[in-house]
């Protein structure tokens, strides 16, 4: 398989597993924001710190590269935080819909911080993703309109700010892991001051989904890591809508969330754009 190749198959598996998160998320109940994020997170930290341990990461890398990794923490912290608020009110497609603008976002941020061209056939297949994604949402209503689907869109824009970053970390040689990590970290330390203060009490069933989207999260970071790390974002980009085809799936199976014509109208859409991106990119080299 050629790098791109790898990183379209990092980046659906990246989908899947985010999806597994959100509805983990969902199924965690009434439960603080800021305080399932500290636990998505402390659960990662530990996974990419064995994992660092278990393959002896060399951490020597450039120090002007801490500002991009520094930045991939601080954005895809927002990220987080608006994501999970958009999950808890909203239905879980509807939020990853709305976070899956990221890739749109990213390809943008690329061009001007990478410096890296977007051919027109490629812009086009994400666009038409994005018509896709609309569909999906806009049987909905108002909720376009309402406060959680601009927290939601904002975390979209975040996450690809932090997509770009990680990208830009990752070609000067700082290692995936540790950059996982550090994000990590850095998200448990920005939630645990709200976790102390307002920490509410959890029973068993909600300390494993938690548990179960941390894991579903650890997976879904180092796939996606993976993924920029083989291509630039404008090669990944149209794949990472499939998320918003595994959370339909996953709503309408535990949650009772049931899709409706236009929901597969956004599906059919998306998959086609995906189809020609694919073809399109091996034609183009």
């Amino acid at each position: 398989m050629s790098k791109k190749s790898k990183g379209i198959v990092c980046i659906v598996l990246a989908a899947l597993s985010f999806a597994f998160m959100s509805l983990f998320i969902k199924l965690s109940g009434d439960i603080p924001t800021l305080q399932k994020s500290f636990f998505r997170n402390f659960v990662a930290a530990f996974v990419a710190l064995a994992l660092l341990l278990k393959e002896k990461t060399p951490l020597s890398f450039e120090k002007k590269a801490w500002c991009p990794v520094l930045g991939r923490a601080a954005f895809g912290t927002i990220g987080i935080f608006f994501n999970f608020y958009a999950i808890d009110h909203l239905d879980i497609a509807d939020a990853s819909m709305l976070n899956k603008l990221s890739p749109f976002f990213a390809i943008l941020f690329s061009f001007f911080l990478l410096k890296e061209k977007i051919a027109p056939y490629q812009m086009g297949c994400v666009l038409a993703a994005l018509a896709g994604a609309m569909f999906i949402l806009k049987p909905n209503g108002t909720s376009l309109t309402s406060f959680p689907a601009l927290i939601g869109l904002f975390g979209g824009m975040a996450a690809g700010l932090a997509y770009t970053l990680l990208r830009k970390a990752t070609s000067m040689g700082v290692p995936g892991a540790f950059i996982v990590f550090f994000f990590s970290v850095f998200s448990c330390l920005c939630s645990l001051p709200y976790c102390i203060l307002h920490f509410t009490p959890m029973n068993g069933w909600q300390v494993f989904t938690l548990f179960m989207t941390g894991v579903a999260a650890s997976f879904g970071q180092f796939f996606i890591t993976a993924a920029y790390t083989y291509a630039p974002a404008k090669e990944l980009s149209v794949y990472d809508y499939s998320n918003v085809i595994f959370s339909g799936i996953l709503g309408f199976l535990f949650l009772g969330e049931i899709p409706d014509i236009f929901s597969f109208i956004g599906c059919f859409i998306i998959i086609g754009a995906s189809v020609v991106m694919f073809r399109l990119r091996l034609r183009h080299g």
